[in-house]
């Protein structure tokens, strides 16, 4: 399947318990899907996947599965510190019916940039599963640099890079690597513009869970090449996106699907809710009217 345009890091909901809430869960996935979503990607750093058990990863992934029916690609985060255990994962991922792997660099561990290469190298070698290289040295500590991309782009089995540097020069150097079959993904909302209509084909996004209609439309004009109407489309998501910021991924998204009535705002230590105040008043505010939604 196809993995491009308009794709969803989809959040993992929890009940009053701290259990994972499966029939939220569904509603977050018709809520893409009824937005014109082409792709989710399952127990990624937006599904919290550090805070998943063995069991409740693949209770997880297994409904998504059935639950999408072939819709639309499901990609399973599978990525891990070590390279034995992404495979390890990368393969359950397969089993249990993801078209392919999101796999990011391994964290924590700083490999240096021929580690990284071997890394990606074995994992599609004995993983099963095409893989999509996600770099987000934000979080990681290692940043795959653009000739380590290079370098493993025509490996059998790597189908793409989700890149979350958006720096002017990181997009060039990365949109310069697409050709097909091999796909640039931009993991940075608010450089998402930018990086398709340099040549992306699309964008792995956190704000989607939100407003996935706002976002597709986004995709839409800059994939064809429309800068006038992305960089309107990016306008109104603006302030959205800034409201984003005012805490780490996933706690504001959080608030906001509890906002429109999708999920809980619970998260999994140490990660906290985010507390009433400014903060969540401001998200509020910037969230409904994009989302269509009315208030007194």
């Amino acid at each position: 399947m196809e993995i491009s345009g308009s794709l969803c890091a989809i959040a993992t909901p929890f009940d009053a318990a701290g259990a994972l809430d499966l029939p939220a869960f569904g509603r977050l996935i018709d809520h893409q899907l009824d937005g014109g979503t082409q792709g989710i990607v399952v127990a990624g750093s937006t599904g919290e996947a550090h805070m998943l058990d063995e069991h409740e990863y693949e209770r997880l992934l297994a409904f998504a599965v059935e639950r999408i029916n072939g819709r639309v690609p499901v990609i399973a985060g599978t990525g891990e510190a070590a390279t034995s255990k992404t495979i390890t994962l990368t393969r359950r991922a397969e089993a249990l019916g993801a078209n392919a792997a999101l796999v990011v660099t391994p964290y924590y561990v700083r490999p240096t940039q021929d580690g990284v290469r071997r890394h990606f190298g074995e994992v599609a070698a004995h993983g099963g599963l095409p893989v999509v290289m996600y770099n987000v040295p934000s979080r990681t500590g290692c940043d795959m640099q653009p000739g380590t991309v290079a370098a493993l782009r025509d490996t059998a089995g790597i189908v793409g890079v989700k890149e979350a540097v958006g720096t002017p020069e990181r997009i060039a150097a990365i949109a310069q690597l697409q050709r097909p079959g091999f796909v640039y993904l931009s993991g940075d909302d608010g450089s998402a513009a930018d990086a398709m209509l340099a040549g992306a084909g699309g964008v792995v996004s956190v704000v989607n869970n939100l407003v996935p209609k706002a976002f597709r439309a986004l995709c839409d004009a800059a994939r064809s090449g429309d800068r006038a109407s992305a960089m309107q489309h990016a306008g109104r998501l603006a302030a959205l996106l800034k409201a984003l910021d005012c805490a780490p991924n996933p706690i504001p998204v959080k608030a906001g699907l509890a906002e429109l009535g999708l999920c809980r705002a619970a998260l999994r230590l140490p990660l906290l809710e985010l507390p009433p105040g400014p903060e969540r008043t401001c998200l509020r505010e910037t969230l409904l009217p994009l989302a269509g939604v009315t208030t007194p």
